[in-house]
């Protein structure tokens, strides 16, 4: 009989520089978000969400 056990994975210890990037091109592709879908017709974006909708099967109407 063998017994195993479960080790947590190693987490990955990124630098300071790696994670400031990281979190810099989050920020950039939010506000990119946020202000395309701001300046966006409202007809676009609502059609927009309507189709992620339904291509996610959840119910919309």
């Amino acid at each position: 009989m063998s017994t195993s056990t479960l080790s947590p994975s190693p987490s990955l210890a990124l630098p300071l520089s790696q994670r400031l990037l990281l979190a810099l091109g989050s920020c950039l592709l939010g506000a990119a978000l946020i202000y395309c879908a701001g300046f966006a017709p409202m007809e676009i974006v609502h059609n927009a969400a309507h189709d992620s909708r339904h291509s996610a099967a959840f119910p919309c109407h």
